[in-house]
């Protein structure tokens, strides 16, 4: 099943204006729908295709990469074994997978350069690094990133008003309980599913919770499979399932040693790099100084992770379970899940803000005369100006940090906004604003 997809504009724009010159990589995690896009894209806007999955590859297809000195003869050889005719501008090559085969991706130079043909790349980061270290890495290489399917690409398929929330935080006015209860229902809904292609299918289809949940298991099984490749001995793994657990535990940043059970060491850097680069997770770096600027003060050694699909971070809260039963789900939709689950929100916002094209940035500072600290959960900027995001799974509580931050960096801060369920409202200088108008949060537009 296809779903509607913001990155085919992007693809689009490329055809366009770049792809004469630059071959275009879909670069993102295993299951996010690259290949599916590449696919669709090359049978909608071209004549023909031709689409080579290195992951099953025939040998015979493999050695037409030891002619690349030759395009004339490369491109007959590939024509004659896939049967498919290629045109002049008129045609597009898929590498899928293409970091399981680097003889193709060095190609890419000479073959833009020959002129005649259109080249999409796809590939699972988490290999890729691993397999380019003696290969000359093209600069005729554009890349797009592909995300899990966002809140209103979500929407889209399974047939929710993603127009009516623009509306209403344009209009910044309450919206009503019952309205809000609805809406923050069908949030839940992404919240349970998530965002990758296969669980958004099986949850179009009508399958149960249960269903879906396995779906995700045999994501994250891959996912571990492809870390094994990277790190047998399983530390990167654990990296990876400690990232809810410590969330739970509000760690000021993500503790390594504690993830692995032993000291961190240079190796450990390594593997969380190799982590970061997979793009199954998403880094929120602590900003030294907001005031100045975010990414400019931000700390590379103090920083958290979010898992980069929150229904997949869903399965993960409980896979020590044979199977996330319905009951968990129907709790989670109802809102009735334990109160202590508020980070399961905050990885939805990291998500949202994400997949908006934001970076991620916290910031905490310490209280005087005090073991304690303040904390600003997320940080979005707009040139000198800065506003504060605090993350509620409920909205009730204390606020200190929000009204410190606003405090301490008076000259740059702009809005102080509670991300919660509760309904649109402004109270002490507060905006309140429900989770499903994260995406809406950019600058230009929130006061």
């Amino acid at each position: 099943m296809y779903f509607k997809r913001k990155v085919y504009e992007k693809l689009l724009e490329w055809k366009e204006r770049y792809a004469d010159k630059y071959a275009v990589l879909l670069e993102g995690a295993r299951r996010v729908g690259k290949s599916t896009i590449a696919e669709h894209f090359a049978a909608t806007e071209y004549r023909s295709y031709i689409l080579i999955d290195f992951g099953a590859a025939s040998p015979e297809i493999c050695s037409c990469f030891d002619d690349i000195h030759n395009p004339d003869l490369f491109f007959l050889r590939l024509q004659a074994i896939t049967g498919i005719s290629l045109y002049e501008h008129e045609s597009v090559l898929i590498f899928d997978e293409v970091q399981l085969f680097p003889k193709a991706r060095q190609a890419i130079k000479q073959l833009v350069k020959y002129g005649k043909y259109h080249y999409i790349e796809t590939g699972s980061l988490i290999s890729i690094k691993k397999n380019v270290k003696n290969i000359l890495i093209p600069s005729e290489e554009m890349r797009i990133p592909v995300y899990p399917m966002d809140y209103e690409e979500f929407c889209d398929a399974a047939g929710g008003n993603y127009f009516l929330l623009k509306t209403l935080f344009d209009s910044k006015k309450s919206i009503g309980q019952q309205v809000n209860r609805t809406l923050m229902r069908d949030v839940r809904k992404y919240m349970a599913v998530g965002g990758m292609p296969q669980a958004v299918e099986a949850y179009v289809a009508g399958e149960n919770f249960a269903m879906i949940d396995q779906v995700k298991r045999q994501i994250i099984y891959l996912y571990e499979e492809d870390f094994k490749k990277i790190d047998a001995s399983g530390r990167l793994s654990a990296m990876y399932h400690a990232i809810p657990a410590q969330l739970s535990r509000d760690f000021r940043r993500y503790r390594i040693s504690t993830a692995v059970g032993k000291k961190k060491s240079s190796k450990e850097d390594h593997l969380l790099y190799d982590l970061i680069d997979s793009k199954t997770v998403l880094p929120c770096y602590n900003t030294k100084d907001p005031g100045v600027s975010l990414s400019l003060t931000k700390d590379l050694d103090s920083f958290k992770l979010y898992i980069a699909d929150t229904g997949l971070f869903v399965t993960l809260l409980f896979i020590d379970r044979p199977v996330t039963e319905n009951e968990l789900y129907a709790k989670l939709l109802s809102d009735k899940l334990p109160a202590n689950l508020g980070y399961l929100y905050e990885n939805l916002v990291a998500q949202m803000l994400t997949a908006a094209g934001r970076e991620l940035y916290y910031h905490t500072w310490e209280k005087e005369g005090s073991s304690h600290y303040y904390e600003i959960d997320f940080l979005i900027s707009n040139g000198s100006k800065v506003s504060a995001i605090e993350v509620k799974s409920s909205g009730t509580g204390k606020h200190e940090s929000l009204i410190g931050f606003a405090e301490k960096y008076a000259k740059n801060s702009r809005d102080s906004i509670i991300i919660s369920q509760k309904d649109i409202d402004r109270k002490g200088g507060l905006m309140y604003l429900p989770v499903y108008l994260t995406p809406f949060l950019t600058l230009e537009n929130i006061s």
